[in-house]
């Protein structure tokens, strides 16, 4: 710990509303630059790539191929497909080159990737494909004060399919749904995450949120708890409910935050940027595609806001940047060999050889929210061995380095991965 890039704080920044901001900022994951701007430091850094790791091995089993498309895009791109306009799209970071041309920063993607597929799609044998890429995204909002539940600039997982016909975009649809299900487990958010019907615009009936229940949402869905689905209030009418055949008074209303969306997008941007192929018969037929969207930060702040307490935050073992947090009262020898034989076993731990007190060391461990804690001390040694304890749910045992691996052992046979 004191040769970690890391320092705690008692105080919440004052000009900080949301919770995950406030306990990222106080546990040393994040750093704030301006409003809807954040740096993530090495342990917040830690923990969103192991949750974009979750994401990327879920895009992988698709068969879907990861690249990195430029943020930069081109006016002329945004203005065939009638996007570059601010009345159209509200929340565009534009800027100029020193010859006066103007350029875009990426919201999202769909016109670059159609219009660079044009080179890889001739023929009906080149489809389907999938691509997707974890990309920075800017996006002017007007309100930024859900900390990294929205923000300015992010990371962006995007992935585009692209399919012959409806029917084998429909297929690729329902597959990444699946695959959205999983990531969702896999992040320990499935008990509070619903599949949601919302608008499909002019493409498809519905397109689908991924959906989770928490008073930090700025969303109003309806859900049914039974059939594990839910309804944006945006589009709730009489029409839906038929169709989904629930009932409003078996619906509870709840607050949610969208952590996941998919779309079918039909030929809406093959058309007008020309990505077409020819089929067995030689005939041109545009490209019909759809895209599928998870916000990792975003995700990061949703699982802070449901899983911490008035201490700290409560990582999930499989995106918490440590296992173990190790404390030595008066056996740093011993500490350290135990830090070094979990080491040795693949178990990520920190020791706190701090020159702090007992007492911050013990604070710390709760507020970086460490799955678990160890402290090795005389009385602890008396008793057999280590002072275990669970974040979660703060259970406390005293146990023997074989016990120790064996509980370890346990608990990641446990973690979906």
């Amino acid at each position: 710990m004191s040769q970690y890039f890391v320092k705690t704080s008692k105080e919440a920044p004052k000009d900080e509303q949301s919770k995950n901001a406030q306990l990222l900022i106080r546990a040393g994951y994040i750093h704030k630059e301006m409003a809807g701007v954040y740096d993530f430091l090495p342990l917040g850094f830690k923990t969103l790539h192991k949750i974009i790791n979750i994401i990327r091995d879920e895009m992988n089993s698709l068969g879907a191929f990861e690249m990195q498309m430029s943020a930069l895009q081109s006016k002329e791109l945004w203005e065939a497909t009638d996007r570059w306009s601010d009345e159209k799209v509200d929340v565009w970071f534009k800027t100029s080159l020193q010859s006066g041309s103007e350029l875009g920063l990426g919201f999202t993607h769909e016109e670059p990737f159609t219009a660079m597929m044009r080179r890889f799609i001739s023929s009906y044998k080149d489809l389907p494909v999938l691509v997707y890429q974890f990309q920075r995204k800017f996006r002017n909002e007007l309100r930024a004060k859900s900390g990294i539940m929205r923000t300015r600039e992010f990371i962006m997982k995007d992935l585009y399919s692209f399919a012959r016909d409806e029917k084998e975009q429909q297929e690729i649809y329902n597959k990444v749904s699946d695959s959205y299900v999983r990531i969702f487990q896999r992040l320990g958010l499935h008990e509070h995450t619903y599949k949601t019907f919302a608008s499909g615009g002019v493409f498809s009936k519905y397109s689908h949120e991924f959906q989770t229940l928490t008073e930090a949402g700025e969303d109003i869905i309806y859900v049914d708890k039974d059939k594990k689905i839910a309804v944006n209030e945006e589009v709730l009418s009489g029409d839906v409910l038929e169709d989904l055949r629930i009932k409003k008074e078996e619906l509870e209303k709840a607050k949610a935050s969208e952590v996941g969306n998919i779309f079918n997008l039909g030929t809406r941007f093959s058309e007008p940027l020309g990505l077409y192929y020819k089929n067995e018969s030689g005939q041109e037929i545009p490209v019909y595609m759809g895209s599928y969207g998870i916000g990792p930060a975003r995700v990061f702040g949703v699982i802070v806001e449901l899983f911490s307490d008035d201490d700290g935050l409560v990582l999930p073992l499989q995106i918490a940047p440590f296992a173990v947090y190790i404390i030595s009262i008066n056996q740093d020898e011993k500490a350290r060999k135990l830090y070094d034989d979990l080491q040795n076993k693949g178990f990520e731990c920190i020791l706190d050889d701090r020159s702090e007190s007992v007492g911050t060391k013990l604070k710390d461990a709760d507020l970086l929210g460490i799955p678990f804690r160890v402290v090795v001390s005389d009385k602890s040694l008396q008793e057999g061995g280590f002072e275990l304890k669970e974040r979660k749910g703060g259970k406390t045992q005293i146990v023997s380095e074989t016990e120790l691996l064996h509980f370890l052992n346990k608990k990641y046979e446990k973690v979906d991965r």
